[in-house]
C-alpha cells in the first residue's frame, strides 16, 4: 500500500517549526544564586507546556553562544554585589523576560538548536551531528569510493539535517556536499515508496534544479550527495556570505542590506517560477522554497532539496503561512514562499512581519504588484495566485530564458499516486493546524475584549441597573404582601375579587431602562 494511514513509529512526530513561547513564572533564591522557573509552551495549546529552571549563568552562556549571529541582544548585565536583593531580582526577572521575548520572536534564533535546547532540553538533548556521522559511516561501508573531508557545522537552519564536505577517492580535488536528514512529521509515504522516490531524484534533469549526484534512504532517514558550489546559494549572494559559515553567522544580522538589480530579480524570479510550474505539473510536492534552497550557478538559479517533502520535513516559513487559512495547498504555499523570496531579493532582507501593510520603494512598480499579490493583507486573506498567473504578470512575462537542456523526470504511475495521497495528508495536517490557530485567535480576541476597560465599565453599569431593578422588585413585593395582610385582617367574608388596595403596577413600568 502506497500510503500508511498510521504514521510509522520511526519518524519524528515533533514539528520543530512550531513556535515556543516562554514566561518566567517565579524566581527562587538559593544560597549563592537565583533560579528562574520558566513556563515554556509549544504552539497554542496550554496543555503542551512544561517548566524549566534556569540560572542567570545559563542565560549568559546561551547569549555568548548566540553572539555568532552578530545581534545585540538585551541580556541584563552581570552584578556581583547585591545580586540577592529582592528588588534587584524582580528587576532582573523583567529583563530576562524581555530577553526571552526577543529570542523567541526572532525567526532565525527561535529555530536554532541552541535556543531549542535551552527551552526544551527533553526533546533536544540528542547530538544530531553524532547520529548523522553514525549513519554516514554505515553508508561508507557499502560505498567505499566516497570520503569525508570535514563536517560543515550548522550551515543549515534545520536541527535534524547535517552536512559534510566530501570527495571521491580517485578524484581528490573535486568537492561534494553530503546531506543527511531523518524523517519529519509529514512523512506519509510507505517505506518502500519513500526509498524508491529518493533513489529516483538523481534521474531528475531540469535547467533550474540542482542535480543530485547520489541518493539513498533507509526506513528512518535519507542521504544525498550533490556537487559543492563555491558561490553558494541565492541567500549567500544577497547577504554577501561565505557558504561554509554557520547559518546564524551568515544571516543573523547582515552588515550591508542591499537588494539585487532589477534584471537579476526578473531573471531569477522567472527561473524559479518555471521550475515550480514544472514540479506542480508533475504532481511532485515541494513546499520548501526560500533563498537558501536556491543554488546560484553563474546567472542561473537551481532549486535544492526536493527530498524535503518526501522526508516529511516542515517548511522554513510554516509558522508564518499556518496563520492564513487560504494558504492551504502546497501550490499556494510555494507561491506565498515565492513572495518572501522576491521581497528578500528586492530589499536585501526578509519582511519584518507578514502580512505586509505597505512596501518600501522598489526598482519597479511591477515588483510591488507581485509582492502585493503574495504578501499583502488582501492576498493572505483571500488566497494566492497560481504560478501560471505570476508568470503572466509584467515583471516576468517579457523575460527570455535561453536554455537547451530539456527537462526530464519520469515518475512511475504507482509512485505518482503515492505522492498524490501523501500531498493530501500534508495539506490535511496544515488545514487542521490552521483551524486550531484560527479558533484560538478568536477565543483570545473574545477574552481580550471581555477583559478590556470599556467592557468592564459596561458590566459595572449593567450590574448597578440589575441591582436597582432587584431593589424595586423587592420593594413592590413587600408592598403587595403588606396590602394583602391588611385586606385579610378586615374580615374573611370580603370578596377576593375586589381588594381594597389597587393592583401593583407591572415591573416593566418601573424598570430602570
Amino acid at each position: 500500500m502506497a500510503f500508511m494511514e498510521k504514521p510509522p513509529a520511526r519518524k519524528v512526530l515533533l514539528d520543530d517549526t512550531v513556535p515556543l513561547t516562554a514566561a518566567i513564572e517565579a524566581s527562587q533564591s538559593l544560597q549563592s544564586h537565583t533560579e528562574y522557573i520558566i513556563r515554556v509552551q509549544r504552539g497554542i495549546s496550554v496543555e503542551n507546556s512544561w517548566q524549566v529552571v534556569r540560572r542567570y549563568s545559563d542565560f549568559d552562556l546561551l547569549n555568548n553562544s548566540l553572539q555568532i549571529a552578530g545581534l545585540s541582544l538585551p541580556l541584563p548585565p552581570k552584578k556581583l554585589i547585591g545580586n540577592m536583593d529582592r528588588e534587584f531580582i524582580a528587576e532582573r526577572q523583567k529583563g530576562l523576560q524581555n530577553y526571552l521575548n526577543v529570542i523567541t520572536t526572532n525567526h532565525i534564533l527561535s529555530n536554532c538548536e541552541l535556543v531549542k535546547k535551552f527551552l526544551d532540553p527533553n526533546n533536544y538533548s540528542a547530538n544530531y551531528t553524532e547520529i548523522a556521522l553514525q549513519q554516514v559511516s554505515m553508508f561508507f561501508r557499502s560505498e567505499p569510493k566516497w570520503e569525508v573531508v570535514e563536517p560543515l557545522k550548522d550551515i543549515g537552519w534545520r536541527i535534524r539535517k547535517k552536512y559534510f564536505l566530501m570527495k571521491i577517492k580517485n578524484q581528490p580535488k573535486e568537492r561534494l556536499v553530503l546531506s543527511w536528514a531523518d524523517l519529519g512529521p509529514d512523512k506519509y509515504l510507505s517505506d518502500k515508496d519513500f526509498q524508491c522516490l529518493i533513489k529516483l531524484l538523481p534521474s531528475c534533469l531540469h535547467p533550474y534544479i540542482y542535480r543530485v549526484t547520489f541518493a539513498t534512504a533507509n526506513e528512518s532517514s535519507a542521504l544525498l550527495i550533490r556537487m559543492f558550489n563555491e558561490k553558494g546559494t541565492l541567500k549567500d549572494l544577497i547577504y554577501k556570505a561565505k557558504p561554509k559559515d554557520p547559518f546564524l553567522k551568515k544571516y543573523g544580522n547582515p552588515k550591508k542590506i542591499q537588494g539585487l538589480e532589477l534584471q537579476q530579480i526578473k531573471t531569477y524570479g522567472r527561473q524559479i517560477l518555471e521550475v515550480l510550474k514544472f514540479l506542480h505539473d508533475k504532481g511532485f510536492p515541494y513546499g520548501h522554497l526560500h533563498a537558501s534552497n536556491v543554488m546560484l550557478d553563474g546567472d542561473t538559479c537551481r532549486l535544492l532539496d526536493l527530498e524535503n517533502s518526501l522526508l516529511g520535513l516542515p517548511s522554513f516559513y510554516r509558522s508564518c503561512f499556518s496563520q492564513f487559512r487560504k494558504i492551504n495547498t502546497l501550490e499556494s504555499v510555494d507561491v506565498h514562499c515565492f513572495g518572501h523570496l522576491l521581497y528578500e531579493m528586492t530589499y536585501g532582507r526578509p519582511p519584518d512581519s507578514v502580512p505586509v501593510d505597505s512596501f518600501p520603494p522598489a526598482p519597479s512598480m511591477a515588483v510591488v504588484a507581485v509582492l502585493e499579490s503574495t504578501l499583502s493583507c488582501e492576498a493572505c486573506k483571500n488566497g494566492m495566485p497560481t504560478v501560471s498567473r505570476l508568470l503572466q504578470m509584467p515583471l516576468f512575462s517579457d523575460v527570455l530564458l535561453t536554455t537547451s537542456e530539456k527537462p526530464q523526470f519520469k515518475i512511475p504511475t504507482k509512485l505518482k499516486e503515492a505522492l498524490r495521497i501523501a500531498k493530501e495528508c500534508i495539506e490535511k495536517r496544515l488545514i487542521e493546524e490552521q483551524k486550531q490557530i484560527h479558533q484560538h485567535r478568536r477565543l483570545t480576541r473574545a477574552q481580550s475584549h471581555h477583559g478590556s476597560e470599556e467592557e468592564r465599565k459596561k458590566r459595572k453599569i449593567l450590574a448597578r441597573k440589575k441591582s436597582k431593578r432587584s431593589a424595586v422588585e423587592n420593594s413592590e413585593e413587600h408592598s403587595a404582601k403588606y396590602s394583602n395582610s391588611n385586606n385579610s385582617g378586615s374580615g374573611a367574608s370580603s370578596p377576593l375579587t375586589s381588594p381594597s388596595s389597587p393592583t401593583p403596577p407591572s415591573t416593566a413600568e418601573h424598570a430602570p431602562f
